[in-house]
């Protein structure tokens, strides 16, 4: 193959390549969540919501994103995020929730972030932590409506549902629920323990594997010095040898 059809094709693969992302960018801009880990029923985890801006002349300046009224959660606790304001917004719950054994009678409904020093400028993202539970065990996915606010007082709703498999111009940002684990991730009084118990395994895991690493090191070495001092007498031996063998031929 001659160096011009490989450049050809080089630069048609290059075309065809920036025309999927060019495609398949606008697809995927939009608010998603995601969990770190995994977000089983019962249980609780860590979630993060990704807001990338799809604007060329403006920043994003707010997000708010509404939690499901249908299965609200005890429990909703958002990071930090430099350069953002949180606002936490509650509501009492028509049906009081029971969690380990105490009554919780109001809810987290919202949580807002407003640029403060920051912004999400063309081109990037924000991703915005919340630690969340307990997920329910009747559902298979939470649905988080999300509002995006410009700082040209343009505002986007990620409300929509998506139904019959498609996607929605405006999807809301949807969580799947995996199946519900023993110890439901936290989700019983005394996790908090295990996941010591768990740390301290780990440590001890690793630190008898260093000592394993550095006892066969040190048999390595050990064995290397034998095979050395035994190769040092050989030659010796030889030279020995050698020197003897030539006194009796000049005899």
């Amino acid at each position: 193959m001659s160096a011009t059809n490989v450049s050809r094709i080089a630069i048609a693969a290059g075309v065809a390549a920036s025309t999927v992302l060019l495609l398949a960018g606008p697809a995927a801009a939009h608010v998603s969540v995601q969990p770190q880990g995994e977000a089983a029923k019962g249980g609780y985890a860590t979630l993060n919501f990704k807001v990338p801006n799809e604007r060329d002349q403006a920043s994003t300046v707010k997000v708010e994103v509404n939690f499901p009224a249908d299965h609200p959660l005890s429990s909703v606790t958002p990071e930090a995020v430099p350069g953002w304001k949180i606002d936490i917004t509650k509501g009492k719950l028509d049906k009081p929730l029971e969690v380990h054994g105490r009554k919780i009678t109001e809810a987290v409904t919202k949580v807002t972030w407003t640029a403060d020093g920051s912004k999400i400028a063309p081109g990037y993202f924000q991703q915005f932590p919340v630690s969340v539970g307990q997920l329910p065990e009747d559902a298979d996915q939470l649905v988080f409506k999300a509002i995006q606010t410009y700082d040209n007082k343009e505002v986007v709703r990620w409300i929509e549902e998506p139904k019959g498999g498609e996607e929605p111009d405006s999807p809301a940002p949807v969580l799947k629920l995996t199946a519900a684990t023993e110890d439901h991730h936290g989700g019983a009084a005394g996790d908090d323990d295990k996941g010591d118990h768990k740390a301290d395994d780990q440590a001890a895991s690793a630190e008898g594997d260093k000592k394993e690493t550095h006892a066969a090191s040190s048999s390595s070495d050990t064995t290397a010095r034998t095979l050395g001092i035994i190769g040092i007498l050989i030659g010796i031996a030889g030279v020995a040898f050698g020197v003897l063998a030539g006194r009796r031929r000049t005899a």
